[in-house]
């Protein structure tokens, strides 16, 4: 059997977003059925992020990808993860 490649999964946040805090719980429970690294970036700690994502948030962006933005749905989500893991077979 061959090693899984980590797909590197930036996840945009910031403090005090109830959606944000059900993203993250959906990416920690699809982190133990895929192999996945999860990048947080806090959005309200950079002019530029908070300028580009605003009220997107929360935003995934899998192996630097198309971003899914908020509301984050289970099935979108894994549809992009399987992408991902279909193109490197």
């Amino acid at each position: 059997m061959s090693a899984r490649h980590s797909h590197t999964v930036t996840f945009y946040t910031r403090p005090g977003c109830h959606l944000c805090e059900e993203a993250a719980a959906l990416l920690a429970r699809l982190g133990r059925e895929y192999p996945i690294t999860i990048v947080e970036r806090d959005v309200s700690a950079s002019v530029e992020l908070e300028a580009r994502y605003g009220w997107l948030i929360p935003a995934i962006q899998v192996d630097g990808g198309p971003e899914l933005c908020a509301p984050i749905e289970e099935a979108r989500l894994r549809a992009a993860l399987r992408s991902v893991l279909s193109a490197e077979s």
